[in-house]
């Protein structure tokens, strides 16, 4: 395993007494730095491709998508897991985020949960993971012994595992199955992987998350036509895909949508009907 001064991810940062720079310049550096991330990701398309590749027929057969991390990375698993039922109309359940130290630590760190090798393999066993399901692991050091522990559970009892690091020669990037490993280089300020290292992770997620859905029929054309439908913004986009896809008005698109409760049913029903 890395020691911390041979991680990327906590070596020292290319800029130099920061607190001596003004509102512009810090901004200006942050932004400069932040444009290296989307490239560091385009680099390993072809890592998260070959993952992606790897779970969507495990997840047509019902198999479930888990997320594991501490800190800023279980916290980033987590949002594109709660996202996915109102994007895409999918069940709660499907795609499962949990941090170290709990529900809790989504809002204020826990102290050392992320130390406990076994504690994550314990969290996945209570959602009763099992083969036809995927897990993957989220740690921007590639080191945190929760992950660790409950990737390395899961390779042993043949669930497809994933690992999302930006340390490619780190113990995630070592345990997991498939390694998806962007290098962003070091942090503006040193060590705080909540910046690029986060931003890359966040990236990652989207992809694997989005082409999942799509590979599962969850978009049509380019929309959302599963999305719940919990507010009125939310309720005029849906509105507004049936007067697209249909050519009818406003006041009819709003009709069909109240009447079958999402864009699909509401194209299909009118369709079939009509």
């Amino acid at each position: 395993m890395s020691t911390d001064q041979n991680k990327i991810t906590e070596s020292s940062s290319h800029y130099e007494n920061l607190e001596k720079m003004s509102i512009g310049e810090l901004l200006s550096n942050i932004n400069n730095e932040d444009k290296k991330v989307a490239m560091a990701v385009e680099k390993i398309l072809p890592a998260v491709e070959k993952f992606v590749d790897a779970a969507l027929p495990r997840m047509k057969k019902g198999g479930r998508l888990f997320y594991i991390g501490a800190g800023t990375s279980g916290r980033l698993g987590i949002v594109d897991a709660s996202e996915c039922p109102p994007t895409f109309g999918v069940p709660h359940g499907m795609v499962i985020g949990i941090i170290a130290g709990g529900d809790a630590a989504i809002r204020k760190a826990v102290e050392f949960a992320e130390d406990d090798r076994n504690q994550a393999w314990k969290d996945l066993e209570e959602h009763h993971i099992s083969k036809d399901d995927i897990l993957v692991g989220i740690a921007a050091s590639g080191s945190t012994p929760y992950v660790i522990g409950g990737i390395e559970k899961a390779k042993q009892v043949g669930i497809l595992t994933g690992g999302i690091t930006c340390n490619p020669d780190s113990a995630l990037a070592k345990s997991a199955e498939h390694t998806m490993a962007a290098i962003v280089g070091p942090e503006f300020v040193t060590g705080s992987t909540r910046m690029k290292s986060g931003t890359a992770q966040k990236l990652i997620l989207n992809m694997i998350s989005t082409s999942l859905m799509i590979g599962l029929g969850r978009v049509k054309g380019n929309k959302m036509v599963d999305m719940q439908l919990s507010n009125n913004k939310l309720v005029d986009r849906g509105t507004k895909m049936i007067m697209d896809e249909l050519h009818v008005d406003y006041e009819k698109a709003n009709s069909l949508l109240k009447e079958f409760g999402s864009v699909r049913k509401a194209v299909e029903g009118f369709k079939n009907n009509g």
